[in-house]
């Protein structure tokens, strides 16, 4: 069992999300337990939808240009929020489809109910459900969820799992020292790139071992589990990485802007298992402007 994150005893005067507060605050073991309750909520409202007939909208924003939205990804976002609300009334909410809304005490939940749109809608299992907890100054508690391979992955007090039906087993990330080592993923090499982007990526691309498209989050619970070496993305949303920095970071990996710095509002992220590889892609990837 992940350990308790003692520092929840604090009590800080605002955030970006929230107001300000001054009450007792739920244990990280507590918030750990309804983030299993939400995961198992959303999944239940999810996994019917998986390759079965779907209206598709173009929410017609992004960089990529068809942006999908489906009744699975709505339907999903309400029955976070609805639990959210029923059990932490004065928590606030950030959520890819439903916008935010302010809470009375520090939390934020954050939300993605399908990380991987695109590949849900053409019945590929890389996507999942990403819900992050933010403290008002960085996400605590990160959860990923496939409901349909029946994966989990949650991250909190400096630890990370992988949950299954039939155990909980601890990740780590495997050591990478150099790009010719290397395995590199990003979920498209050009459609979420500017040109600028997208030669930063293919210059560490050349020199890696290997390098695979398609992952969306789930290419960062491979990295967490030592399968992958580094993630590189852009134009991603805070929604789209808060839940992954608790359990890139519990494996024991890094999860930065591209120029090293904090990555909660999402932009240019990567992430690596080792500082190894992951000071060698900021070399490059410090130079885009």
């Amino acid at each position: 069992m992940l350990a308790s994150y003692r520092s929840l005893a604090r009590f800080p005067t605002g955030s970006r999300y929230g107001l300000v507060w001054m009450t007792a605050l739920p244990s990280i073991d507590e918030l750990a337990r309804f983030a299993h309750r939400l995961a198992d909520a959303s999944g239940e409202v999810i996994r019917p939808w998986f390759r079965a007939t779907l209206d598709v909208t173009d929410k017609g924003t992004g960089r990529a240009g068809f942006d999908p939205v489906t009744e699975a990804d709505r339907e999903g976002e309400v029955t976070l929020r609805r639990l959210i609300k029923a059990t932490y009334p004065r928590h606030g909410i950030l959520g890819e489809e439903h916008g935010h809304e302010a809470g009375e005490e520090p939390f934020t939940w954050v939300l993605d109910p399908i990380d991987g749109t695109r590949a849900f809608i053409c019945g590929m299992p890389q996507w999942g459900t990403l819900i992050a907890l933010n403290d008002g100054t960085r996400p605590i508690l990160g959860v990923l969820d496939q409901p349909v391979t029946g994966e989990r992955w949650i991250g909190h007090s400096g630890q990370a799992e992988l949950v299954t039906s039939a155990k909980t087993t601890r990740i780590r990330t495997r050591p990478c020292a150099d790009l010719a080592s290397a395995v590199i993923t990003t979920t498209h090499p050009t459609s979420y790139f500017t040109k600028p982007e997208q030669d930063a990526f293919q210059e560490l691309a050349g020199a890696a071992k290997m390098t695979r498209f398609g992952g969306d989050c789930y290419a960062y619970a491979l990295l967490a589990m030592g399968f992958i070496d580094l993630v590189v993305e852009s134009a991603l949303k805070p929604w789209d990485v808060q839940a992954l920095i608790p359990i890139v970071e519990g494996a024991g990996g890094l999860i930065t802007s591209w120029d090293g710095k904090d990555a909660q509002e999402g932009g240019r992220v990567v992430a690596a298992g080792d500082p190894r590889i992951h000071a060698l892609a900021l070399e490059v990837l410090r130079r885009v402007d």
